[in-house]
């Protein structure tokens, strides 16, 4: 195992699948001890779960039910995390859900769900761990760091999801707003935008029309993988990313830049 984040305490909701899972694991290969947020332990692309594949490494953490979207849940979350390790290092927000449809087609129901998860859920887990982080003695100048998970299509348009592009441009404000309110207490935020990435998990994500225009728009000669997120996430939450903060780190394979 490295050490790039040892001694590190770090929560990552919705890391039981896809990106999110990359992230957990990665974090505890570099030495972090991942407490792994989700609404099921199952994976959605199958295999074992990810506190499975952190322990059989030789990791730490634990996984703990949680409605990113129920204030509730997230209190507890964070309170037991502090209650076993006694601090909170690193906040990755990254639950997220769609609806895959555009606003004629989209219901007031769906509309409510995705926002509860990827916004509300998102407000939760950024009041709630800095909340925590302003009470802890600074470590590298930094009492705490929060990592949102925003997306390309809350920069560009979300084909066929309007619900899931606004929340992910809100992801990306709130990223910013939090970055500036509270610099003065050592509190670190950042988003990182994915592309397009394929992770396994079926649904609308895996659509061949979407999947052929991200390839078509996507100038590296092939689509993300969730190990892409994970090592941009790593660096963010490592004390080598130093007087960085309310940025929004694009990794698309140079989908903006065409």
């Amino acid at each position: 195992m490295s050490s790039l984040l040892a001694g590190k305490i770090a929560v990552v909701t919705g890391a039981s699948s896809g990106i999110g899972r990359a992230m957990a694991t990665s974090f505890a290969a570099e030495g972090a001890i991942v407490v792994i947020a989700d609404v099921t332990e199952d994976a959605l692309e199958g295999g074992a779960p990810t506190l499975d594949l952190i322990t059989g490494a030789g990791g730490e953490g634990f996984f703990r039910t949680t409605d990113v979207a129920q204030w509730a849940d997230v209190d507890a979350l964070i309170a037991e995390t502090v209650a076993r390790y006694g601090r909170l290092d690193v906040m990755v927000n990254n639950a997220a859900i769609y609806s895959g449809t555009p606003l004629l087609e989209t219901t007031a129901e769906q509309w409510e769900h995705v926002m509860a998860v990827n916004m509300t859920g998102m407000f939760n887990g950024c009041k709630r761990a800095i909340q925590q982080m302003i009470t802890q003695e600074p470590r590298a100048e930094v009492r705490g760091r929060v990592i949102n998970l925003g997306s390309q299509q809350g920069i560009v348009t979300s084909p066929r999801d309007t619900p899931y592009g606004v929340s992910k441009a809100g992801a990306i404000y709130i990223t910013r707003q939090i970055a500036v309110d509270y610099a003065k207490d050592l509190i670190v935020c950042n988003s990182i935008s994915p592309g397009k990435v394929v992770t396994g998990k079926p649904g609308l994500p895996m659509d061949p029309a979407l999947m052929e225009n991200a390839r078509r728009r996507t100038p590296w000669p092939r689509l993300g993988h969730p190990q892409d997120i994970a090592n941009a996430a790593v660096f963010l939450a490592s004390d080598r990313a130093t007087f960085i903060t309310g940025s929004n780190l694009v990794v698309d394979g140079g989908w903006l830049a065409g």
